[in-house]
């Protein structure tokens, strides 16, 4: 009888830690405003920061969208604004190959960053209503923000190299000529996960309350 007492305990604990954690989202109105929300300052924020060499935090914001609403609206996210963004860049508008490696990469940043609130948000120290500024959320997060620049960095080098490359210009080389920007890109995103995110987590998460 003891044993069953605890047990009801603990499941009527685990289940308030999770609806603290959780956020009311099963209104679809909701769903869809933000998700048009999302899209318009992923796209803004894009456009704020084009003339900056490898600084943006468009990944940053599709990446939330996902954490905040869900796997298909993070992707939805991810894919209308980046191809709006891509494709009306005023730098250049990407060429069909380039802007679809781009809407599947952005994509991608949405689908994961719901996958990564559900994977982080029964844990003790995801506390969004509290603090988010340990030491555990912003090693996910930095982990996080600095495989997907460097994945990022890669997979678009391939179409780059194949469209602006010159004639008889080796791929290593290529490559080679990247990679400071590419430093430069990597540091950018791991700052902006790690002290721009977890605050507009919690902001976000007093606001939908």
């Amino acid at each position: 009888m003891i044993q069953d007492s605890e047990t009801k305990a603990e499941t009527i604990d685990s289940s308030l830690y999770i609806e603290k954690s959780s956020l009311p989202l099963d209104r679809t109105s909701l769903k869809i405003a933000l998700t048009s929300i999302f899209t318009a300052l992923s796209i803004v924020v894009g456009y704020m920061l084009v003339f900056l060499p490898n600084i943006e935090i468009i990944t940053l914001m599709i990446f939330l969208a996902g954490f905040i609403i869900g796997k298909k609206e993070g992707i939805l996210v991810g894919a209308f604004s980046s191809f709006i963004f891509c494709f009306f860049n005023p730098m250049g508008s990407s060429n069909f190959p380039l802007l679809t490696v781009q809407v599947i990469y952005y994509s991608f940043v949405g689908l994961l960053g719901a996958i990564t609130k559900y994977l982080i948000q029964n844990r003790k120290f995801f506390k969004p209503k509290e603090d988010l500024y340990v030491y555990q959320i912003l090693v996910v997060f930095g982990i996080i923000s600095v495989l997907l620049t460097t994945i990022f960095s890669i997979i678009i080098e391939i179409p780059g190299y194949l469209l602006f490359a010159g004639p008889g210009v080796p791929f290593l080389s290529y490559i080679m000529l990247g990679i400071p920007f590419s430093i430069i890109h990597v540091i950018g995103n791991l700052l902006g996960f790690a002290i721009i995110l977890p605050g507009l987590i919690q902001l976000l998460y007093k606001l939908l309350d």
